[in-house]
């Protein structure tokens, strides 16, 4: 099987340019209905996503921090999290499956967090989307 990504961005090519990743995880339940799904999920269904934001970057010589967790929960919760806890994801986008999710979230956060690296988006403890951006 040949992906369309031919050089995906993994952990060693991270290293290369940044030495550290940090990530911080959030949870939010929230509904939607895939219109071209040909099962159930083109019902009205709902999930508690699970999120994890990865920030890279040098660590500052004086805090000691690629970025401080709190920056980024605030950062995160602000854009994201306050939008969509407790909502439908189709009030956002026509066919808001957790791959156009993360590709939804990666701009509002991108922005506002520097070296923005990755969104993990679990619909379930089993499956998760992976965006790395544009």
């Amino acid at each position: 099987m040949h992906l369309p990504y031919t050089t995906p961005l993994t952990s060693s090519f991270v290293k290369v340019f940044f030495p550290m990743q940090i990530e911080v995880m959030f949870e939010f339940a929230a509904a939607h209905q895939l219109p071209n799904h040909p099962g159930r999920c083109q019902r009205m269904h709902g999930h508690n996503y699970k999120l994890i934001v990865a920030v890279a970057g040098e660590v500052d010589a004086h805090t000691g921090f690629v970025a401080d967790f709190s920056d980024i929960e605030n950062i995160c919760n602000e854009a994201v999290l306050k939008k969509v806890d407790h909502t439908c994801f189709n009030d956002y986008l026509e066919n808001p499956t957790a791959e156009r999710i993360v590709q939804w979230m990666w701009p509002l956060l991108k922005g506002r967090l520097p070296g923005l690296c990755e969104l993990r988006l679990f619909e379930t403890s089993a499956c998760a989307v992976v965006y790395r951006g544009p």
